[in-house]
């Protein structure tokens, strides 16, 4: 721990930065007296599980208590700030964190307090407890004595055991925005009367990560290596932090695509010995601020929290390029830290990701990723962004008319895509076939009509138009004229009639499913269900998956007894008729490999980096 962190370390609530939920709650609970058996803090490294640990120990056994706050001045408050209070026990389960060492812990319990209130155990990383550990402190965390409370603190919650995170009230610790770390840090300055940049602690709040503890450290070892005045160049050049100058430099070089330039500023990133991981996190930031800048403009200078100075600068750079350009190099950024820090070379990896940076306009051509993969982000207010870069982006214009779609669809397939371009599936063929018992019938034109409740009514050769009223039974009832008093209508008559042979439903493929649902049974045709039907001149066509359920469908029993329920509910000349759908087989690894060779894509980064067999892969499952 450093100076500064044990100088500064908070002994009161109101002292402690950030946490203020759990400060709250745990305030109250001392001044009402409501203390529960056993505690869980949680939490990254550094953002005080233990000093509020600390803390709230010494306001249960404060001479004033209950109170929310400890007195920091009476005989009890004294030890615990010392260290040499007997009823608060520490215990850092790291190196005792046996089964022995928990029986002994059982052996104390069972005492009372000597001199507070409570007796309290606080125990420190107790992830590292053993099983055997965390299986004899069950009963002591569900039932402790009276005036006996526990707290285990932890940076990993997830390592125990559901029976022990089910016995304590478990709190959980967040890092601290970097807006409170500098709020923090510029609190200690002040204290010590040291005089500062304001980028100074942004840089220490940034580097620290939202951990007070790693943010205390590195401002102890800034102020250590500063003359009087707290300087961002300082700070930078004492903890390996790139400048700005040097990112400004960078953006020039992938702007104007400048090589020998972007290889020199790399170099001088290399031969200081920055924090690569670092450097990229700043790089990504960069890139945000720049899109974010490029959409939004001003609107949204006040959310990057930047002086005023570096907004109007960033603001320029972002006019530089296309914002397609900015996102894609963006998620570049990203997605390559962690391949740079891992890497075996981490040098050649970042130079890699740079050199994509500055090519990217050359490797994806950006107007065809904008029609493949949808359109470069446009600016909040619909606008078209101005000032794009002259190296080759994406144009934001208008988008073409429709007339010219067909001629520029061929340019606008992304270039990622390529392996599913040329691996694409094809259409399924169906292929068709009849029942046994009828043969397939083809589905009339579009423009017959399905026959209507009048046509399928009337007996074979009988005239099509529509008989007088005093004749037939009209085709829809809607449209009948109401019968005479006393009459009841004759039924419909021949195939048409839903109904004439059992069925009463719509003339539907749904209707016809629910006809033989109300069999109970005793119409079951195997495999109907996951088949899909569709009635129309007088045949029913049913779709199967593949030729297995078409063959099942067709067995001797089966078919017979979807044919009798066809002719039952649509009429007994009613056919049926089976497809099934055959797809193509899949494409060998031979031939989509000759396919990629071949894609124009493929051919263009091949002429570009001269390289005669590049290393193709392409996605499994497509």
């Amino acid at each position: 721990m450093s100076s500064l962190t044990a100088k500064y370390r908070p002994r009161r609530f109101a002292d402690v930065a950030g946490q203020d939920a759990v400060k709250a709650i745990l305030s109250r609970a001392a001044a009402t007296g409501k203390v529960a058996p056993a505690y869980m803090f949680s939490g990254t490294r550094g953002v005080g599980k233990t000093t509020i640990a600390r803390i709230f120990a010494k306001a249960l056994n404060c001479e004033k208590a209950p109170a929310p706050e400890p007195c920091n001045e009476c005989r009890l408050c004294k030890q615990a700030n010392a260290g040499n209070a007997v009823d608060i026990i520490e215990i850092d389960a790291a190196s005792h964190g046996g089964v022995n060492d928990v029986r002994s812990l059982k052996e104390d319990v069972g005492y009372a307090p000597l001199e507070g209130r409570y007796k309290v155990f606080i125990i420190d990383e107790a992830h590292m407890l053993s099983t055997a550990a965390f299986n004899a402190l069950l009963k002591t965390l569900e039932e402790p004595p009276a005036r006996v409370t526990f707290i285990l603190a932890s940076t990993e919650a997830h390592k125990f055991p559901a029976t022990i995170l089910s016995r304590c009230q478990h709190y959980v610790f967040k890092m601290l925005p970097q807006a409170e770390l500098v709020a923090h840090l510029e609190a200690v300055l002040k204290a010590e009367g040291v005089d500062y940049e304001p980028g100074a602690l942004r840089i220490i709040a940034r580097r620290g990560a939202g951990s007070v503890r790693d943010s205390m450290s590195l401002l102890g070892q800034a102020l250590a290596y500063s003359a009087g005045v707290l300087a961002e160049a300082e700070v930078r050049a004492c903890l390996g932090l790139a400048g700005q100058e040097v990112f400004f430099t960078l953006m020039e070089a992938i702007a104007s695509r400048d090589l020998p330039l972007l290889s020199r500023t790399l170099r001088g990133v290399l031969d200081q010995g920055l924090d690569l991981g670092f450097f990229l996190r700043e790089l990504s930031g960069c890139w945000r601020n720049m899109f974010l800048l490029r959409q939004a403009g001003e609107a949204i200078a006040s959310e990057i929290g930047l002086p005023e100075e570096e907004i109007a600068q960033w603001t320029q750079w972002a006019g530089r390029f296309a914002p397609a350009h900015i996102h894609a190099c963006w998620q570049m950024t990203l997605d390559g830290q962690q391949r740079v820090v891992k890497s075996l070379e981490p040098a050649q990896a970042l130079e890699l990701l740079l050199l994509n940076l500055a090519c990217l306009p050359d490797l994806l051509p950006l107007a065809a990723l904008g029609g493949a993969s949808g359109a470069a982000p446009r600016p909040v207010g619909g606008g078209v962004p101005s000032g794009s870069s002259s190296s080759g982006q994406a144009s934001s214009g208008p988008s073409p008319s429709r007339s010219a779609a067909p001629e520029q669809a061929s340019s606008r397939q992304a270039a990622p895509a390529v392996a599913q371009a040329v691996s694409a599936p094809q259409q399924p063929q169906r292929r068709s076939f009849a029942t046994a018992d009828h043969a397939e019938r083809s589905p009339k034109d579009a423009s017959t009509a399905a026959p209507t409740a009048t046509s399928d009514s009337l007996r074979p050769g009988t005239p099509t138009d529509p008989p007088s009223v005093g004749g037939a039974t009209p085709s829809d009832p809607e449209e009948a004229p109401a019968a005479a008093e006393g009459q009841r209508p004759a039924p419909a008559q021949g195939r048409g009639a839903p109904g004439a042979m059992g069925g009463s439903g719509p003339r539907s493929w749904e209707g016809f499913l629910e006809f033989v649902a109300g069999k109970n049974g005793n119409g079951f045709v195997t495999g109907l269900a996951q088949a899909r039907g569709e009635f129309s001149a007088g045949v029913l066509t049913l779709t199967c998956h593949n030729e297995t359920h078409c063959g099942m469908m067709q067995s001797g029993d089966n078919n017979a007894r979807l044919v009798r329920l066809v002719a039952e509910y649509f009429g007994p000349e009613a056919s049926v008729a089976l497809r099934s759908i055959e797809r193509e087989p899949t494409k060998s690894d031979g031939l989509i490999q000759r396919e990629m060779q071949e894609h124009p894509l493929v051919q263009r980064v091949r002429e570009t980096f001269e390289c005669r067999d590049p290393a193709l892969v392409y996605p499994r499952g497509r």
